[in-house]
């Protein structure tokens, strides 16, 4: 396969977006993952900017790699200084890497403005640097900082600078468009001519993605001849982000047939979660190839397709990619989409069983009544199994009852539940205090239970939405209620709706403890 070395940029250009922070351990768990898929290069900071930085490249010279090799990134040399004089330069000695990522300019604007300096005086920066670093025995990567910028506004002063790179004797050339205003048409035409005019040298690109096109003018330049894309694992960046690599991989591998990670690709949906938890950034439900609804069918005609033919409604198989194909629940769902949804509690059914019909016009009349279940499974398995006549509920409640307060004393616990229920004729009574009413009840229907069923010690309630859904009624208004719990190895979500907000969160609630003791 024809091969593409990917340069992943997480830690240094990700960590700087807006909100992300990453700790020495944080890095450290994101080369590993990185490492584990198998990237060419970890682009892992500048350690000539904070001393977080030198902490982690000391701590990261002791993990064994087991492909990917780390960079750390840095400037050319201050003007008037040599570079052996330069502290930035010599921080990146320090941070003990084979490879260094050195970025100069590009753009006679920023020579001149931000420089202050002259072109010739420029080139020497570049050629002075990647000399210091190349007698040190390191690989290095030029950045030709704002380069497509550049060759609009001075080609020759643009070509000049990966020129003045070459001769001194660099590893490769990577053309970045730093303000991610190019258009990919643009960005072939001009990568397409300085890999003719670098024929021994890889070139490669590096895209932000302020007008969108970070990944499509990515994969135009490895059509115009780039052998090497840099961008972040989940389009992390400054401004609006970088290239995002978890999506360029997979389509350069799948559908060009590049080689670009060492690892299966079926790793990649487990890569983007792990480093999207540690960069506490959510990953988009509609992301490509790794999003909960990348291969999420809704419409009855393409479930049905889907069912027939897999590939006449999904570009790619998910199991490539790590993912998993989810059928929703919605009032335009038909027989198919049922039959694929109820396979594991009913396989029996057809398509022409009576119970299906009934369970597609239960269906649509709970979502008629608000209900909606594409993110809510456990209630919708739970309303199949009702309409089958296969539900025996665990507990029956006598009452609940709740109070709030305002001020309350201590500013937490503002609210007050009491209930009774009902165990194969053993009654229970519990109550508890909470923050708000919803969690008092939540409390205290655990502690009844647990005299029972103690097995519920393990039950979490990790999320809990409310959604408004006759706003002109004002405080009248029906609500829906979702519920997400987790027992440590799973989770499931389950929904409610009430014109109040305390019933509405009883029948998720409800749904979320009988389902889990259904064994579902």
């Amino acid at each position: 396969m024809k091969k593409i070395k990917i340069l992943d940029s997480t830690l240094r250009d990700g960590a700087q977006s807006e909100s992300i922070s990453f700790s020495v351990s944080d890095k450290l768990k994101i080369i590993s993952v990185l490492d584990d898929m198998g990237v060419d290069y970890i682009e892992a900071g500048n350690p000539g900017s904070n001393p977080k930085d030198l902490e982690f490249f000391d701590l990261a010279a002791k993990t064994n790699m087991k492909t990917a090799k780390l960079c750390a990134f840095g400037s050319t040399r201050r003007k008037n200084l040599r570079a052996e004089e330069d502290d930035n330069v010599l921080s990146l000695l320090k941070a003990n890497t084979d490879v260094v990522v050195i970025f100069g300019k590009s753009w006679d604007l920023h020579i001149r403005e931000i420089l202050r300096t002259t072109p010739d005086d420029n080139l020497n920066l570049i050629r002075d640097t990647i000399e210091f670093f190349k007698n040190k025995g390191k690989e290095v990567i030029y950045d030709a900082e704002h380069f497509f910028d550049g060759y609009r506004s001075n080609r020759s002063c643009a070509l000049d600078s990966l020129l003045a790179a070459a001769q001194a004797g660099v590893d490769s050339l990577c053309l970045c468009d730093t303000n991610g205003g190019c258009l990919p048409s643009e960005v072939f035409r001009i990568t397409q001519e300085v890999t003719a005019m670098f024929p021994n040298l890889p070139i490669g690109i590096h895209c932000h993605n302020d007008i969108d096109c970070a990944v499509a003018s990515s994969m135009i330049a490895v059509d115009a001849g780039a052998k090497q894309v840099q961008g972040t694992f989940i389009g992390i960046g400054e401004r609006c982000g970088n290239a995002d690599l978890s999506v360029i991989i997979p389509n350069l591998q799948l559908k060009q047939g590049y080689q670009c990670i060492s690892s299966d690709l079926s790793m990649l949906s487990e890569a983007v979660f792990a480093i999207s938890e540690i960069a506490n950034v959510p990953v988009p439900m509609n992301k490509p190839y790794v999003g909960q609804s990348a291969f999420a069918h809704k419409g009855g005609m393409h479930i049905d397709g889907v069912c027939k033919c897999s590939h006449s409604f999904e570009h790619v198989d998910p199991a490539q990619v790590g993912n998993k194909r989810r059928f929703l629940m919605s009032e335009v769902s038909g027989r198919t989409t049922v039959l694929a949804k109820v396979k594991n509690i009913a396989p029996e059914l057809s398509k022409d069983s009576p119970e299906t019909a009934l369970i597609v016009q239960k269906l649509k009349e709970m979502e008629h009544e608000g209900y909606q279940f594409e993110s809510a499974d456990a209630s919708f398995e739970m309303m199949v199994l009702n309409v089958l006549g296969r539900f025996k509920p665990h507990f029956k409640l006598n009452m609940y009852k709740t109070s709030g307060e305002w001020p309350n004393p201590d500013g937490t616990m503002s609210a007050y539940a009491v209930l009774i229920i009902d165990v194969n004729g053993k009654t229970e009574t519990a109550a508890s205090t909470g923050n708000g009413p919803v969690n008092a009840l939540d409390l205290a229907l655990r502690k009844a239970l647990a005299v029972f069923f103690p097995e519920l010690s393990r039950i979490q309630l990790i999320d809990y939405k409310v959604r408004v859904l006759t706003a002109e009624k004002g405080s009248a208004a029906k609500v829906r209620v979702l519920m997400e719990s987790t027992n440590g190895e799973r989770s499931w979500t389950t929904v409610g709706v009430s014109t109040d907000i305390i019933q509405a969160s009883w029948l998720a609630l409800v749904d979320s403890i009988e389902y889990i003791l259904n064994g579902l």
